[in-house]
């Protein structure tokens, strides 16, 4: 029986990740570097890495680095104060799924971008609880996440199900023995998901997924 959803922030519940890829490449333009998509998605969706790995190999400084970052995370904040927009399906997959099981998000995002992102979307009233990067040791393609959703949560593995955007989220989860349903993000649509439980094209198919599992909800 299906008893909680863990789902990821990025790229399946709003639409912000062309906007890390933007700041991003803005700050590296800064040091005279290109990030191309191939790369980016390569680095962050897929590894879990910073893009600014593309300067270390470049030869700068950590002090150097380090002001790339802050340039990069401010920016990425500016952007965000413009707007994220909430995935098509993404409000109303939620209300449908309220009350039948528990839901988290469990996100790689920094709190302080995390706030940004919601602070005007009504999104989270959905969710029995949140964890953002600083919640926990080591971030996706670590199970580290999940594992920590899972012991808030006081649920077994078998009790719940992650929905993902990217191969890393995947890796996450499955690292963590709980099934994922991948919805593949926009920007990584050539990727293969080796053991997804599901690979599905948006939002309202996955709702309409879910709520046809009634075993899962019990009923």
């Amino acid at each position: 029986m299906l008893k909680a959803i863990f789902w990821d922030n990025d790229g399946i519940l709003v639409d912000t990740e062309h906007l890390y890829f933007q700041a991003s490449q803005e700050a590296l333009r800064q040091a005279g570097i290109d990030l191309p998509l191939t790369d980016f998605v390569r680095l962050t969706l897929d590894l879990g890495r910073s893009p600014l790995v593309l300067a270390e190999g470049r030869g700068l400084s950590p002090e150097e680095i380090e002001t790339l970052r802050h340039l990069k995370n401010r920016r990425y904040s500016e952007l965000l104060e413009d707007g994220a927009a909430p995935m098509a399906g993404a409000l109303e997959t939620l209300a449908a799924l309220h009350g039948k099981v528990a839901m988290a998000i469990v996100t790689s995002s920094r709190k302080d971008h995390f706030d940004l992102i919601h602070r005007q979307n009504g999104m989270l009233s959905y969710f029995d609880f949140i964890l953002t990067r600083e919640d926990y040791p080591h971030s996706k393609p670590s199970p580290d996440p999940y594992l920590k959703a899972l012991a808030t949560s006081g649920l077994m593995p078998e009790e719940c199900l992650v929905i993902e955007d990217t191969r890393r989220g995947l890796q996450a989860a499955l690292a963590a023995g709980l099934r994922c349903i991948v919805i593949p993000n926009r920007l990584a649509t050539d990727n293969s998901y080796p053991g997804a439980y599901h690979i599905l094209p948006d939002l309202n198919r996955a709702r309409d997924f879910l709520l046809q599992q009634d075993l899962w909800f019990g009923t």
